[in-house]
């Protein structure tokens, strides 16, 4: 028996939002089709980010302001920062491109499945998109997909 490749397991009808929608729309596609993230396309279609439910929950979390203390004039953070400054932009975000995540874990068509299932332990995703060699998106797996490759 040949080894299953992500093309034999993806789906091939990928559902995607464009990076300029609203958030409103956004969860509105989550609800509608009953999943729980999507992929970001800008205009031509390209992908550019991932959105899921755990991107919209941070809009609806209490937002805390990084603990800090003054030494010698100077403003000392305890906590990150950066990390401040990308949940506020996710909290005050109004369009999928403002809360999304844009570093998305990949895998080519003919990665094999076992690959895939360690990009995603390795990465704590749930879903990957599949490219084509041209870096088009081909199809997205989900780890209820790789569990029903294993059956």
């Amino acid at each position: 028996m040949s080894e299953l490749l992500a093309k034999d397991v993806m789906v091939k009808k990928v559902i995607t939002i464009n990076k300029e929608a609203s958030v409103a729309e956004l969860s509105d596609l989550l609800i509608k089709n009953k999943i729980s993230g999507v992929p970001v396309v800008n205009d031509d279609g390209r992908l550019v980010g991932i959105a899921t439910e755990g991107d919209l929950i941070v809009r609806d979390a209490d937002l805390h302001f990084p603990r800090y203390f003054k030494l010698l004039d100077s403003i000392i953070y305890l906590e990150s920062l950066n990390k401040f400054k990308r949940n506020l932009k996710k909290y005050l975000g109004i369009k999928v491109e403002d809360v999304m995540t844009g570093k998305v874990k990949t895998v080519k068509e003919d990665t094999p499945v076992n690959e895939v299932a360690n990009v995603m332990i390795r990465s704590n995703v749930n879903r990957v998109p599949v490219l084509d060699s041209n870096g088009n998106m081909v199809g997205i797996i989900t780890r209820a997909d790789i569990v029903k490759s294993m059956v």
